[in-house]
């Protein structure tokens, strides 16, 4: 999978060197990495920078079986329910998080077709982190008292070995196939920058079989090693590199684009019956190519009001001794 590739370096004039490329295209990378049966964690980051181009991607190829893996988990859990991809879903909510129900997640609970375990934004960060460390759970008081860890194979009661007496949740280990994260920048090796809220996308990498980083744009490696601190993501624990900007849509990307609130409110109009869904996932997904055409068919006019509005740059970091 991996190819060599020639870039240019500061090593000296006209000199390069050859690094190990990762770059592929959206296709490539799902078709490869994302297996029918696949535990898949996506919206790592919140409510920012979910995966939907990807998403679209695993749709569009027909993957079937999946476990998804998330904490509030917006409309893209609820467009693949839709589209007939999953059999299970560990998460604390979904929903359309501007709008508040999400039907297609709704229609499969009610009808019994997908199975959900029940988490907290922090049962599901704990999960990945004990994931993350190799470990097999991780102790925690949160969740005490309420019905969440009920018939939850996901939490386990155990008791401090210092106080027999105080009662704690073992939660459960979660090692997901693959976690798709979109961030803003990343470089052919997948070392990615990311800014803003990282929720829980640093345990979702660290747990991960697989790991598809999906950038904005991808930068010369001199760009992510002049800026090391923000490079949250090491390149050795990434799978595939896709270079796909808006990405993202309708979700925002700090820096790069603001959250599309209309189609928020639209999808939440269109996809009201299974019927109304299907052709939203027809219009939307499975007569579109790609990425590409999305945009297109999303317009100039409405990719204009997204942009950043007012910047705020960070002060220059001398890295220097």
């Amino acid at each position: 999978m991996e190819r060599l590739l020639s870039v240019p370096t500061q090593c000296g004039e006209g000199e390069s060197v050859l690094v190990m490329s990762k770059l592929l295209s959206m296709s490539d990378a799902i078709s490869r990495f994302v297996t029918d049966g696949s535990s898949v964690a996506l919206g790592l980051q919140m409510e920012q920078m979910i995966p939907f181009a990807a998403g679209h991607e695993i749709i569009r190829q027909k993957k079937r079986g999946l476990t998804l893996i998330g904490p509030i988990s917006d409309i893209l859990f609820d467009q693949l329910i839709g589209a007939g991809c999953v059999d299970k879903v560990i998460a604390a909510w979904v929903g359309n998080v501007m709008m508040g129900s999400a039907y297609n997640f709704r229609r499969a609970v009610e009808q019994q077709e997908v199975k959900v375990f029940n988490m907290t934004n922090f049962t599901v960060a704990l999960a990945l982190e004990a994931g993350a460390m190799g470990v097999p759970f991780m102790p925690t008081k949160t969740a005490l008292g309420s019905d969440t860890a009920k018939g939850n194979h996901f939490f386990y009661q155990i008791f401090s070995p210092f106080s027999s007496k105080e009662p704690l949740w073992a939660v459960r280990a979660l090692n997901p196939e693959v976690a798709i994260v979109h961030l803003q920048r990343a470089d052919a090796e997948g070392n990615a920058h990311c800014w803003g809220s990282f929720g829980v996308m640093l345990a979702g990498v660290r747990s991960a079989k697989r790991v598809i980083v999906v950038a904005e744009e991808i930068v010369a490696p001199e760009v992510i090693a002049s800026d090391p601190n923000r490079t949250v993501v090491p390149g050795f624990l990434v799978n595939a590199v896709v270079e796909c900007p808006y990405g993202a849509h309708p979700s925002p990307v700090q820096g790069y684009y603001n959250r599309d609130d209309l189609f928020f409110r639209e999808y939440q109009e269109q996809t009201k019956s299974k019927r109304a869904s299907d052709a939203w996932l027809r219009d939307w997904v499975y007569n579109l190519s790609n990425r590409s055409a999305y945009l297109e068919l999303l317009g100039e006019e409405r990719l204009g009001q997204l942009p950043v509005k007012q910047h705020a740059f960070a002060a220059p970091a001398d890295f220097g001794y």
